[in-house]
């Protein structure tokens, strides 16, 4: 087998989106399970819509998530005298023309078609042209599209693909300021790079005979096709940013975990058995083009919160402790490190995000100020302060180093007063942590500590 060769290569307009990121992963994984190059290529030919913030926010996604791509970025603004070059070479070999055609022409030329229900399309006035070109235009370059020919390809995804010549017009690829256009570009750098495999998002299906046309014109190697159906959201529309479609470090600032995120993204459009959960080696060992879906996926924020659940629930303290620092959140000095470990345990299992995990870690550390009326209501205070009492006074007997004992404490009450569970624990509950649910009360007793948990019994008392 050849070594097999794929490249990412988004246009830095705007900052890369899930969509953009999936394509990457699917290029990334079939390089480098196959032992071969992956590259990363920003084209950014379009200098009026350029952004080096958006550039830049492309590496530092690619950072984040771990694709790692080899050699150094290929910029193609850095590259007009090549594509200059192959302009040339087309035009030398007459297998490209100047177009002296104006906007004016081309719009009226338009109108015309439209008012005779035809498909809006350059006619080919300036293809065999040898006369004097008009003075005061600038041309363009097109491409002699060959004529009654039919292009085919295999898809990857799509399966065999045939267009007619005749249905493709002599397009341009260089515009009347001497930048080339995009399919040009593409084409040119797929081919210098030795892409053997594009992986494409099948927005670009239409260009992939346009760029067919320039690696025959150039005699190039032809590369294979993948042409990868768009994600929707979950009622079938395209994906917008309410419903997923935004800058990929945003999932970072919410709290997701790259290992989700990739996962995640590469579980859309792509399936190996009835297997959900990949670890980066597994997707390594089990990805394969070949089973791309042909129909669109669905982007799921409830299958995204359960895969980063789950990636949660197996970091260890020290790893939590290291993805938390960016979020805001109680300080965690005063714990010892048994609590801490306790705390995290315990929140890890019940957070569906990291930023989620932060936001708990105050719901148990930050003394209620308030308490949760609903509940609040339904207390008996005749019975329940009593109990509170009485509890408050064994805790100063309770060795807070043991969670068994913590435990007992509890039940000793509850035996002792002959009541329902729930008729003691709902109240303390409502004490330590100001709701009516929340982590376990002998975890919550034991994180706390007997002073605190001591002083906030006494201060739920006085309200």
């Amino acid at each position: 087998m050849s070594l097999i060769v794929t490249r990412f290569a988004p246009s830095p307009t705007g900052y890369l989106h899930i969509g953009g990121l999936r394509t990457a992963i699917f290029n990334y994984l079939f390089a480098r399970a196959n032992q071969g190059k992956f590259f990363l290529r920003i084209e950014d030919t379009d200098l009026s819509r350029n952004s080096i913030e958006a550039a830049n926010a492309i590496v530092e996604a690619f950072k984040w998530v771990g694709l790692e791509y080899d050699g150094e970025i290929l910029y193609q603004s850095k590259r007009f005298e090549i594509y200059k070059k192959y302009i040339q070479k087309l035009l030398d070999e007459g297998k490209a023309y100047y177009c002296y055609m104006s906007k004016d022409e081309l719009d009226a030329l338009r109108e015309e078609q439209k008012a005779r229900k035809e498909t809006p399309r350059y006619d080919n006035r300036y293809r065999d042209f040898k006369g004097t070109p008009p003075k005061g235009i600038e041309p363009v370059v097109r491409i002699k599209v060959p004529q009654n020919e039919i292009i085919v390809f295999n898809d990857g995804v799509k399966g065999e693909v045939r267009v007619n010549t005749n249905e493709i017009d002599d397009f341009i690829i260089a515009r009347s300021d001497g930048t080339p256009t995009y399919n040009f570009v593409v084409t040119i750098d797929d081919a210098l790079m030795g892409i053997t495999d594009v992986i494409r998002g099948d927005d670009h299906l239409s260009n992939t005979p346009k760029q067919i046309v320039l690696y025959k014109a150039l005699n190039f190697k032809i590369p294979n096709f993948f042409h990868v159906p768009m994600i929707l959201n979950e009622e079938g529309q395209k994906l917008s940013k309410r419903h997923g479609a935004t800058n990929v470090m945003d999932y970072q600032e919410r709290g997701y975990l790259k290992e989700a995120l990739v996962n995640f993204l590469a579980r859309l459009g792509w399936s190996y058995q009835d297997k959900e959960i990949f670890s980066m080696q597994e997707l390594l060992e089990c990805f394969d083009p070949k089973d791309l879906n042909s129909s669109p996926s669905c982007f799921s924020w409830h299958k995204l919160n359960w895969l980063n659940a789950h990636y949660l629930k197996n970091q260890s303290v020290q790893e939590l402790l290291k993805l938390l620092k960016p979020f805001s959140f109680s300080d965690l000095s005063h714990l010892n490190p048994a609590q801490l470990d306790r705390l995290l345990d315990a929140l890890k299992e019940r957070s569906q995000t990291l930023k989620e995990l932060a936001l708990k870690i105050d719901e148990v550390l930050i003394a209620p100020v308030e308490y949760e009326e609903k509940v609040f209501k339904k207390l008996n205070q005749a019975l329940v302060m009593p109990l509170l009492e009485k509890f408050k006074l064994e805790l100063n007997e309770v060795n807070f180093n043991d969670e068994s004992a913590l435990e007992n404490a509890m039940h000793k009450i509850i035996e002792e007063e002959k009541i329902k569970a729930g008729s003691f624990m709902q109240p303390l509950r409502l004490a330590l942590l100001g709701k009516g649910g929340g982590i376990g009360l002998k975890e919550a007793l034991f994180i706390l500590g007997k002073t605190e948990s001591v002083k906030r019994i006494e201060k739920f008392l006085k309200n």
